[in-house]
């Protein structure tokens, strides 16, 4: 869910954001390159700059690595455009926050069909 979570947040951003524009091509490569980019900075930080994280740790570091990610990632794709510090805050709380909820849902879903498969074999 993690992609889906990245391509709405990234299309919503473009959307209500005047100064962010994405193509269709930079969309793909944005959506992909950001999620792996994301994954490897939230890796390093928690594995090696953080020994315990608390919620509010790990919700403060999942914003942090948005925007590092979202940065290096207007670097990468040529079809991606930022402009402005305030633009930068708002796409990556937008992106943030439509990942979190993409995960909610993935997480619920994973959870339903295990919960489903477990009362099917106990016949109920």
């Amino acid at each position: 869910m993690g992609l889906i979570g990245v391509a709405a947040g990234v299309v919503v951003s473009s959307a209500v954001l005047a100064d962010m524009s994405i193509s269709t091509t930079g969309l793909v490569e944005t959506t992909v390159i950001f999620w792996l980019i994301h994954i490897g900075v939230q890796f390093v930080a928690l594995r090696v700059l953080i020994r315990q994280p608390s919620v509010a740790l790990a919700g403060l570091l999942a914003v942090a690595s948005t925007i590092v990610s979202l940065v290096i990632v207007v670097l990468i794709v040529p079809g991606l455009y930022i402009h402005g510090a305030s633009t930068y805050l708002f796409a990556t709380l937008i992106i943030w926050a439509t990942t979190a909820v993409a995960d909610v849902i993935g997480t619920r879903k994973i959870r339903d069909r295990r919960t489903g498969r477990r009362q099917e074999r106990r016949g109920g």
